[in-house]
């Protein structure tokens, strides 16, 4: 019997894992997909298959699954889903009113296959939201930083500190979807906004915090740390192998 209830539970978590919950942004794209593969398969049935396959993929795009974020607002979260591209001191964008020196800058790249939902780095309000149009260069060039559209967030904690988050608009990115507005109270992970379709995230730290993640790594929206913002302060070196 006790095997049973092991084996029941097993199953339960692999479906849990499989039906990976679609947020509501999306549910009007799959349609669109849906409903163009029926048209295509009017006109060549393989073509519905083809339909078929972009439209569970279009389902998988907009996946919003489920994350544990550590409830310690000394904690700075990773905002998305991807690979770490750079860790280096950046100028903040103007709009986000940080002065123009050099922070410390973390950039989390996301690829079309990756989650894009986005998750505030660190629980607090929502100070200042500033939307700035721009170009749709590839997100993985430093260049899209200043010139893609982007979508930034100043965000203090209660005490005080104050984190930089900015959603940058990809090559064939065409929306930022934000889902709060200025003056807004976030808690740790909450879900602050989406990006479609392939994009990235900056996430601005304050001076003198060293970030705990190197290029090259996966990070997860809401569970990967990337800084502590008090106690002793380390910088990282990494090793390939």
């Amino acid at each position: 019997m006790r095997a049973g209830v092991q084996g029941g539970d097993g199953e339960a978590q692999l479906w849990q894992r499989l039906l990976v919950p679609v947020h509501r942004e999306g549910w009007r794209f799959v349609a669109l997909f849906l409903g163009a593969s029926l048209l295509l398969g009017l006109i060549a049935p393989p073509l519905f298959w083809l339909g078929l396959a972009a439209s569970l993929w279009c389902a998988a795009f907009f996946r919003d699954p489920p994350r544990v974020t550590p409830v310690d607002p000394r904690l700075v979260t990773s905002p998305a889903d991807g690979v770490v591209q750079s860790v280096r001191p950046r100028v903040p964008p103007a709009e986000l009113e940080l002065g123009d020196a050099p922070l410390p800058c973390v950039s989390v790249f996301m690829s079309l296959f990756d989650v894009h939902i986005n998750r505030t780095p660190v629980p607090g309000r929502i100070r200042l939201k500033r939307y700035r149009p721009g170009r749709f260069l590839n997100a993985s060039l430093d260049k899209a930083s200043e010139d893609n559209e982007r979508q930034s967030y100043r965000i203090e904690t209660a005490d005080g500190r104050t984190v930089g988050l900015v959603q940058i608009a990809g090559l064939v990115a065409r929306r930022i979807v934000s889902f709060h507005e200025e003056g807004a109270v976030l808690g740790p992970g909450e879900r602050i906004g989406l990006i479609r379709f392939g994009s990235r995230c900056d996430v601005y730290l304050p001076a003198g915090v060293e970030p705990l993640v190197l290029p090259g790594q996966r990070a997860v929206a809401g569970e990967t740390v990337l800084a502590r913002l008090d106690g002793p302060q380390q910088r990282l070196e990494g090793r390939r192998s």
